[in-house]
């Protein structure tokens, strides 16, 4: 799966701390979800998405093989 958090975060213009600190997770937590290290949980994913207002799969997309 991959994702457009660190696109979504320039547009807001928001750190990967700043992130963290809204969905109540830490700043590495982000990060690795940024680098497709880890796969969010359904929760996690739904405030991520929230915080950008905007639908899950605007935000996380599968890919070939998911």
């Amino acid at each position: 799966m991959k994702n457009n958090i660190r696109v979504e975060r320039a547009i807001k213009n928001i750190t990967q701390a700043e992130l963290a600190g809204l969905i109540d997770v830490s700043r590495q937590t982000i990060n690795t979800i940024e680098s497709n290290k880890y796969v969010p949980s359904t929760i996690l994913a739904l405030k991520i998405a929230r915080v950008f207002k905007k639908p899950v799969e605007e935000i996380f997309m599968l890919e070939e093989g998911d």
